[in-house]
């Protein structure tokens, strides 16, 4: 059963998840493919970009920021929705909630009320309005999806509303060239060592994620082609965060490609070294995002 089919048929005495515009609906605006609208509320405010920076609360505010949070990059669906007057802002989390779980959602932080969930005017989460939280992941082949909802209630004789943001993961669309090992190899000879583009982390992690597959295959052709060749493999990371960070999250990445490229690729280990530059060697500015993705990248390096 697919997850759009799961979470449509999630169904609690109290209500039910549907998708069904309403002649309210924002112009432009629609219901996300993997998420339908609690039944009966309608569509105030609808934003889509094709590639955003997200942070995913995974704790209460704290002031200016979240106790715990996860910096996301991807394809981000911004719905406010407006709930049925007579519907409270517990009884739509919890259809939420369960939907989200029928849908393979994994929950990964979630609060009810002022007491846990607290508040903050500069976060946008107000205290006094009963807030509730979900944020939630779905884990997927095609690039993994997060869910963050909040609802909010002024009081009892007032509407709920409700903001759902979905973030979808996906590589930004740089124009970079995909790698092959020819390409690669005439870096190589050119100019001692070669950018590679196409292996992918999540955002502060550094597990290889499997759509990297491809380019690492290439990179294991090249070394096949030349017995004699041996690579620095080098991490390079943007310069957001702090340099100790970004140091170590670098080398870590370098590390975990070595480790891919030996047990699944028969490449000797011998032939590697995994370093990590962090942010000191950028080849565009860190000021724009689009500068930022070409800064995030390895490198390979003759030895």
């Amino acid at each position: 059963m697919n997850v759009h089919r799961m979470i449509i048929s999630a169904c609690m005495v109290a209500g039910l998840l549907v998708s069904t515009a309403r002649a309210t609906d924002v112009d432009g605006s629609k219901d996300h493919p993997l998420i339908t609208r609690y039944q009966g509320s309608s569509i105030a405010e609808y934003n889509q970009q094709e590639y955003a920076e997200y942070t995913l609360p995974l704790g209460v505010p704290n002031d200016d920021h979240f106790a715990k949070s996860q910096q996301l990059e991807g394809k981000l669906t911004r719905i406010r929705y407006d709930m049925p007057q007579n519907r409270s802002a517990l009884e739509v989390f919890r259809n939420y909630r369960a939907a989200l779980k029928k849908g393979g959602f994994a929950e990964l932080f979630s609060c009810v009320g002022e007491s846990q969930c607290k508040g903050s005017q500069t976060l946008g989460w107000c205290g006094g309005c009963s807030p509730h939280h979900l944020s939630e992941k779905l884990s997927r082949p095609e690039g993994d999806v997060y869910v963050s909802l909040h609802i909010e209630q002024d009081n009892p004789n007032t509407a709920a509303w409700a903001q759902l943001d979905v973030l979808e993961i996906k590589p930004l669309d740089t124009g970079l060239v995909s790698v092959d090992a020819e390409s690669l190899a005439r870096d190589l000879d050119r100019a001692g060592h070669a950018s590679v583009y196409g292996i992918y982390f999540d955002t502060g992690k550094a597990e290889v994620k499997p759509e990297s597959d491809a380019t690492l295959k290439e990179i294991a052709k090249l070394l096949q082609r030349n017995a004699q060749l041996k690579l620095y493999v080098v991490g390079h990371t943007d310069n957001q965060g702090t340099l100790d960070m970004n140091m170590d999250l670098s080398r870590r990445r370098a590390d975990a490609v070595v480790k891919v490229l030996v047990a699944k690729h028969s490449v000797n280990l011998a032939r590697l070294s995994a370093q990590g530059d962090g942010p000191t060697a950028p080849v565009a500015s860190n000021d724009a995002e689009q500068g930022r993705a070409k800064n995030r990248r390895v490198e390979l390096v003759k030895q």
